[in-house]
């Protein structure tokens, strides 16, 4: 493998939810992102998507400096996938690994989309089963939209009750609105376009490349993705 500091080969992987993708860059130049066919193709399609890319541009997987991954919340098959590949890597090649929150990498659509930045407020939805959902609020700061407070597991009724103002409107994005958008509808929510609900392997690249600028890489022996199932989840929790 070529020890590349300045330019590190990079390969990015968005398994967390129905639609998967996997991304290449060199640095901080972003080369190119690969969608897969259709929903829920991650096992089937993922490493030949990453074989293209490397075909594309002349590499191949000994040259794979970093993996970026979106570490969950998520499906239980996704998030297994983009870990094992990270920890298969770093024992193949010493590949560094870079974990983000699924929830911000969905945020991170709007980061790129100056109508989007109109909206005050934000929030993320994922669903949680049980009749809960992972939820992460964000706020314009500098014309990026910031994480405010913490993710929060809560029911529709309960985040409509206790953050949900007519006179301050929020605007609702992602995957957990396929099927409960109408649980969320109420005086001061707003939908934006199904467009940005997806998450997106250039994200992950996108706040993958941030956290390894700063040095924040991943323990292998200790990473561990964040499922949505979860045993014996209570009404409503912060999470920590």
């Amino acid at each position: 493998m070529k020890n590349n500091t300045d330019k590190p080969l990079i390969i990015s992987l968005e398994t967390s939810g129905r639609n998967g993708s996997v991304a290449i860059a060199l640095g901080d130049e972003f080369l190119r992102q690969k969608e897969f066919s259709a929903p829920m193709k991650h096992s089937a399609e993922l490493f030949g998507a990453i074989g293209d890319l490397l075909s594309d541009y002349d590499k191949k997987p000994q040259d794979i400096n970093h993996v970026y991954i979106s570490v969950g919340p998520g499906s239980f098959t996704g998030l297994r996938i983009a870990v094992t590949f990270a920890k298969s890597m770093n024992l193949a090649n010493n590949s560094k690994i870079v974990a983000v929150d699924s929830l911000d990498v969905i945020a991170a659509n709007l980061n790129d989309t100056d109508s989007a930045q109109q909206y005050t407020k934000i929030a993320v939805i994922l669903d949680a089963k049980r009749n809960q959902f992972f939820i992460a609020r964000y706020e314009i700061r500098n014309t990026k939209y910031e994480k405010t407070g913490t993710d929060i597991l809560i029911t529709a009724k309960d985040f409509k009750e206790q953050f949900i103002s007519g006179d301050d409107p929020i605007r609702l994005l992602g995957e957990g609105l396929v099927y409960y958008k109408d649980k969320f509808k109420a005086d001061g929510v707003n939908f934006l376009d199904e467009k940005h609900w997806w998450p997106q392997a250039k994200n992950v690249y996108k706040l993958g490349r941030q956290k390894a600028l700063k040095g924040q890489f991943e323990n292998p022996l200790k990473l561990q993705p964040f499922y949505l199932r979860q045993p014996q989840l209570g009404k409503s929790k912060i999470l920590k």
